[in-house]
């Protein structure tokens, strides 16, 4: 799935006195040649532990390509999204992160990075992914998407409609997560 965008209102970044307009870009699933980049990015953004082995992007990319999204910029993956689907959903399950027990027809979507290499951060990047995100989860008809995030990121995610659950008994990478949950229908 390839969607390009552009953007109406195009968002502006001071980077270095530079001054940046982020008008076109490409929205799209995931290609094997993109899983270098994708798992550099994955490494430089997040911290410790906590960031997925190539071998956990390649199977993401592999196994589930509708919950992969990247977000191309100047030729290049400046960010992405990846996840799983299942149908009972526990958000502490390690295995998870590795896709063990993920069926891409589950009825819950399970958002395991959210991500943007540190040249485009403060851009709008996580929200152009998180809004087209979203919007693909819909039309696969999941009845949710679920994420575990830090403290610091709770606000990001309730501006798109998710709400906090609790905090997470998981201690994935040796850190505090937060779970949220953005339900999709209306039985949910």
């Amino acid at each position: 799935m390839v969607a390009t965008a552009v953007s109406e209102n195009p968002l502006i970044h001071y980077q270095k006195n530079k001054h940046m307009h982020l008008s076109h870009y490409q929205i799209r699933s995931p290609r094997q040649a993109d899983l270098d980049r994708c798992f550099e990015i994955e490494t430089i953004a997040y911290e410790g532990d906590e960031a997925a082995t190539r071998e956990k992007i390649k199977t993401r990319i592999e196994q589930y390509p509708d919950g992969f999204m990247v977000l191309e910029l100047n030729h290049e993956v400046a960010g992405f999204i990846n996840s799983g689907c299942a149908d009972q959903v526990q958000m502490s399950d390690e295995h998870f992160k590795e896709l063990i027990g993920h069926h891409p027809d589950g009825k819950h979507n399970v958002i395991m990075s959210v991500v943007v290499h540190p040249d485009y951060q403060g851009m709008g990047i996580a929200q152009i992914l998180m809004v087209n995100y979203i919007q693909r989860m819909k039309r696969l008809k999941k009845s949710s998407i679920q994420l575990m995030c830090k403290d610091r990121h709770i606000g990001f995610y309730e501006q798109f409609g998710f709400q906090y659950v609790r905090p997470s008994a998981s201690d994935h990478g040796g850190m505090a997560w937060h779970e949220m949950r953005l339900p999709l229908t209306r039985d949910n």
